[in-house]
């Protein structure tokens, strides 16, 4: 009588390299989109820190000040204000995706519901604007 041996298939691993993402530019907006919540986290905590120095006399707050209008964190904060957009804009361009917006029956167009988000924005910013002009 033979002899049979379990038969012992070998795992499929498909070779995958470490910079897959760079393969195609959704993935790559994706990983981009997903590290921008660092730069989100960033800018929260520098936020925290500014109101802490802001917070303990005037000459905390100056060199704060100083610091931030270095060269190296004004270049920083560029870059993080980069992320910081792309992570705002590809949120308000989500929305339409998680929401379920109907009127008359009818699904409505993306813009409806993403729209509002960008008026807001585009309204806040103004305001913001004419405030550190002094105009407000």
């Amino acid at each position: 009588m033979p002899q049979y041996t379990q038969f012992q298939p070998k795992e499929y691993r498909p070779k995958m390299s470490a910079y897959w993402y760079l393969d195609h530019w959704h993935y790559l907006r994706y990983a981009l989109r997903e590290a921008s919540s660092f730069f989100v986290a960033y800018f929260c905590v520098l936020t925290l820190v500014q109101l802490a120095a802001l917070g303990t006399n005037a000459t905390r707050y100056a060199h704060f000040q100083a610091f931030m209008a270095s060269p190296v964190m004004i270049i920083v904060n560029v870059i993080a204000l980069a992320f910081f957009l792309l992570h705002a804009i590809t949120w308000f361009n989500l929305v339409p995706r998680v929401v379920m917006r109907q009127m008359l029956a009818r699904p409505t167009p993306d813009i409806v519901s993403s729209a509002p988000n960008y008026f807001v924005w585009f309204g806040a910013t103004i305001i913001l604007a004419l405030f550190i002009m002094g105009v407000l």
